[in-house]
C-alpha cells in the first residue's frame, strides 16, 4: 500500500509495517496508526510517520545512543497494553525536538514498541528524566533532518 507524506512524498509500506498506538502519541492522541521510516541522511534517525496525516512525522532516535545507561522506569500497568512477553522485548525510542536552534531528546516520555505485536505506547517515566536533554553538539545531519 502507499501513503502520501509531505516530508517523504509517496511511501510504499506493507500493512504489517503499521504500528498501532491505541492511545496515540502525546499531542497527537487521535492519530493511532504510524509507521517507522528510515532517514536517508542519517542512519541514527528514524521518523514516526502518521499514516492518517501526511504532515505529521516525528524524528526519533534510540536514547541509548546518546545516554548509554538510559533505562525506562514505569509501572508495569503502563506496559501491559503492549503485550510484551518480557520487558527486554521493548523497543525504545525518544522523540527529537528543536527548541531555539538546539536539538533535544525527550527522555521523560519515551515511545515503547512491541515490534512483534506492532503495538506502541508513549509512557511517562517514574524517575527524574529530562523533558529536553540537549544533544550537544548537534551534528549538522541531525539539524538538517529534524
Amino acid at each position: 500500500m502507499q501513503i502520501e507524506t509531505t516530508r517523504f512524498d509517496t511511501v510504499d509500506i506493507r500493512a504489517d509495517d503499521i504500528l498501532l498506538f491505541p492511545s496515540g502519541v502525546f499531542a497527537f492522541e487521535k492519530m493511532r496508526h504510524w509507521v517507522l521510516l528510515s532517514d536517508s541522511y542519517n542512519a541514527s534517525v528514524g521518523w514516526l510517520q502518521s499514516v492518517s496525516d501526511p504532515s505529521v512525522a516525528l524524528p526519533v532516535v534510540s536514547p541509548r545512543r546518546f545516554v548509554k545507561d538510559y533505562q525506562v522506569r514505569v509501572n508495569r500497568s503502563q506496559l501491559s497494553p503492549l503485550e510484551l512477553s518480557a520487558p527486554d522485548e521493548a523497543f525504545v525510542l525518544t522523540v527529537v525536538s528543536r527548541h531555539e536552534g538546539r536539538l533535544t531528546l525527550n527522555l521523560k516520555a519515551p515511545l515503547i514498541i512491541n515490534l512483534d505485536r506492532r503495538l506502541g505506547r508513549q509512557v511517562v517515566t517514574n524517575d527524574d528524566q529530562p523533558l529536553q536533554l540537549d544533544l550537544a553538539p548537534a551534528p549538522s545531519t541531525y539539524r538538517r533532518t529534524a
